[in-house]
């Protein structure tokens, strides 16, 4: 085996989790998880598969009757088997749920994900997940590759099944877990992967490049990756007889003529880099390594030969790894973008190049005890493990947005929880900067923010290249985004445990039939639920909207302070300034302060939101950025809302010293009207800040004690502003006058809401404009 090493793998399930025959062997892995195979020359495979790492599970309680047929049974399935070659009549799996499945049967599936977006316009077919709405999902392992004792690649043997049966009914959080058990847990990204991203496919001069950078600061526009797109190798100077420069590992020194000094700059920027990376065309001899690598592959350099592009073979992997890519890194090139596009054969049956580019750089990337790091496309079951995924090249239009939040959401099924979209569209379309600034507001709340568009001069994602409202929506939302790494890096680290950061709302509520029904609304976290814009605004409102489903409980808009009672559905109406995304009842939100956006370090200043209509806590997880996901040295800050005493906690910091600062500036930003009275700093009397619906008060505290924030909230914690915003939405309304006058008057006045409802549907405004104004009237409306 390469200096790579090998993933870690515990293939072999316990012998008293396992029932076998001849050419039948049935695994109880857990309560809800089985792996069923049928071998025609009665061998059974114990080696770790690319889906299927972990089989030693502890063996669950299960009970067995062993009559004409096998009948397996615990408290989430039942297996009945008659023990011959797997068929419909012979197979079944039934779930207290209700769920049944028939071998062979197509099942109710939820959906997971898909291999790439490329040239997708609007919704494309998803491949299975582990969860279904009848509570039984199956994954089939049989043509997957496996790993050996070393960790080496090998096949399958033809004429065997293996099955693994999700039977955990309506629990997809449960189902999730034994994925990551079975198949390893997703990594700890490091955290600037959790900033906004710039890729552009332009051929940039290293000048050009860091001056982009510059504007982007001048303007307050914060980046944390810098993706260079294939321009910076050689392409346009290859010579003509070895064919297109889509491949290609030397600098394009007309470019860049100096690389490592254009990489510290970048660095020096708090920048991370990553270049593109065709591999399929192999090694050329107009390649700067080319002699090396000739060498290393046993070619005769002066032979001119191409070294074709071969991961099964093991002389090849370790040069193109040793050779091709770690003198790049000792430059400065931070992680690769591999983007693959060329099939799923190569020279070993059942083996994908594209699974092997992710595995092999992704252990690559952690050597030397590293952050391992690496962005792929999907390349199946088990693809999580290896980072951040890209999703291929997506159409500019409003089908292509409409289907970006299901997707991403969907893909939790298969625990692909980092996605990468090309945010605004790559390719084709036309300009629409309404879509644009929707698109990534969506970018926001999205696993990762990273603009990328088409080699075309017209298509461009810089703010500066809009017009003003559409400029000032999108500098928003860049800073939003990295005010929001603190809370992101500690959903980090829990997706890394199990939950993924982006959720469809079944997963919240799997017993709900309205859940199901809002596949654009999505959980963001433990505390937020969003639902994007996806659709133009209404001509006459001026505003978007979205249809969403709230759980129950209450919910408060971060952006516009709202109050919803939950339990229903709603419609939500938004101008361009920003998108529903609503904080739970007691809800903290960590962001970073409004100057601290540099996404590569802990940060000094810390405001937390809080929706104090319930008491809550969140556990803030930071680190020190090193470590290849086993020995983590992590931080965590117990931030503490009590509502009966109205008092905010700030723990101490509990962990490693050194990782966070010694001293925070904390501002505390509660989303309620002005209190009472003074706050209370560790019962000392201070200042506020802010207006009706939103005030902060501010502290300076060592992380090494806690520090408590007392406000005195009026009841309720917000009194109802519907009336001003109504006034504002009708104040907009490029409608009749007259009209809208009458529905002023019938919002003004002291009637029940009832019969206001009534009134202004007898007035018949367009449906835009009444859904608005009701939205508003019924705000906190059971």
């Amino acid at each position: 085996m390469t200096a790579l090493g090998k993933i870690p793998a515990r293939p072999q399930a316990p012998d008293s989790s396992v029932l076998r025959g001849d050419k039948w062997r049935v695994t109880v892995l857990t309560d809800g998880l089985l792996r069923l195979e049928w071998s025609d020359d009665g061998a059974f495979e114990d080696r770790a598969s690319s889906f299927a790492l972990h089989r030693d599970f502890a063996t669950p309680r299960f009970t067995v009757r062993d009559g004409e047929a096998l009948e397996v049974s615990t408290s989430r399935f039942h297996l009945l088997y008659d023990r011959r070659e797997f068929s419909a009549n012979g197979l079944v799996v039934t779930s207290p749920t209700g769920g049944r499945w028939h071998f062979g049967e197509r099942l109710d599936n939820l959906g997971g994900t898909a291999r790439t977006l490329d040239d997708a316009d609007g919704r494309t077919p998803l491949d299975n997940g582990v969860t279904a709405r009848g509570g039984i999902a199956v994954i089939d392992d049989s043509a997957s590759f496996l790993f050996d004792a070393e960790g080496w690649i090998a096949p399958r043997e033809p004429g065997r099944v293996d099955l693994y049966v999700f039977a955990y009914g309506r629990d997809h959080t449960a189902a999730v877990r034994a994925l990551y058990d079975l198949s390893g847990h997703p990594p700890v990204l490091p955290r600037w992967a959790l900033g906004n991203w710039w890729s552009r496919f332009h051929a940039y001069t290293s000048d050009e490049y860091l001056e982009l950078f510059d504007r982007f600061a001048a303007d307050n526009l914060p980046f944390s990756v810098a993706v260079i797109d294939m321009d910076w190798h050689r392409v346009g100077s290859v010579p003509a007889r070895y064919g297109t420069g889509w491949t290609g590992y030397s600098w394009e020194r007309s470019l860049i003529p100096e690389p490592p000094a254009f990489l510290e700059e970048l660095h020096r920027r708090s920048l991370r880099t990553t270049l593109n990376l065709h591999p399929a065309d192999g090694v050329r001899p107009f390649e700067d390594a080319y002699p090396d690598m000739a060498r290393a592959v046993g070619v005769d350099p002066a032979s001119g030969a191409t070294i074709p592009f071969d991961l099964t073979d093991r002389t090849f992997l370790d040069a193109y790894f040793r050779i091709l890519h770690h003198p790049l890194e000792d430059q400065g090139v931070d992680f690769w973008w591999i983007d693959w596009q060329q099939g799923t054969t190569s020279r070993v049956p059942g083996v994908d190049p594209l699974w092997l580019l992710n595995h092999f750089h992704f252990l690559d990337s952690g050597r030397d005890g590293r952050r391992p790091m690496a962005f792929s496309r999907y390349a199946g079951p088990g693809s999580h493990r290896y980072g951040v995924g890209f999703s291929g090249d997506t159409v500019v239009s409003w089908a292509s947005l409409d289907f970006q939040p299901e997707f991403t959401a969907t893909a939790a099924n298969i625990g692909y929880s980092w996605w990468s979209h090309d945010i605004g569209g790559h390719t084709r379309g036309v300009r629409d900067d309404e879509l644009a600034t929707r698109w990534l507001q969506l970018g926001v709340f999205s696993p990762i923010l990273r603009l990328h568009s088409a080699n075309n001069p017209f298509i461009r994602k810089e703010p500066w290249q809009f017009p003003l409202e559409a400029r000032q929506a999108m500098g928003e939302a860049l800073r939003l985004r990295h005010r929001l790494v603190p809370y992101l890096h500690t959903m980090n680290h829990r997706a890394a445990e199990g939950v993924p950061l982006v959720r469809p709302m079944y997963h919240l509520e799997p017993d709900r039939e309205e859940a199901y029904q809002v596949p654009n609304q999505f959980s963001f976290g433990s505390e937020l639920i969003v639902a994007p814009i996806t659709s133009p605004r209404d001509p006459v409102t001026l505003l978007g909207s979205a249809t969403a489903w709230l759980p129950p409980g209450t919910w408060t808009d971060i952006f516009t302070g709202t109050v919803y009672s939950g339990d229903r559905q709603v419609e939500l109406h938004r101008n361009l300034a920003g998108v529903p995304a609503l904080l739970r009842s007691g809800g903290i939100l960590p962001l970073t302060g409004e100057k601290d956006l540099d996404a590569t370090r802990n940060p000094e200043h810390l405001e937390v939101l809080v929706a104090p209509t319930d008491s809550g806590a969140f556990t803030l997880v930071e680190d020190d950025g090193q470590g290849d996901g086993t020995d983590l040295r992590t931080v965590t800050t117990l931030l503490e809302w009590d509502a009966d005493r109205a008092r905010l906690t700030i723990g101490a910091a509990e962990g490693p010293a050194g990782i966070v600062p010694a001293a925070r500036t904390w501002t505390v930003t509660f989303l309620a009207d002005l209190p009472s009275g003074p706050p209370l700093i560790d019962g000392e009397p201070a200042e506020l800040t802010g207006e009706a619906g939103r005030f902060s008060v501010t502290v300076r505290a060592d992380t090494t004690s806690a520090t408590t924030v007392e406000v005195k909230l009026t009841a309720p914690v917000s009194a109802d502003h519907a009336t001003a915003n109504i006034e504002r939405i009708l104040t907009v309304a490029q409608t009749d006058n007259p009209l809208k006058l009458e529905m002023w008057r019938v919002v003004t006045s002291a009637q029940p809401l009832s019969a206001k409802i009534a009134a202004l549907h007898a007035l018949h405004p367009p449906a835009p404009l009444l859904g608005a104004v009701v939205e508003q009237l019924a705000t906190q409306a059971g």
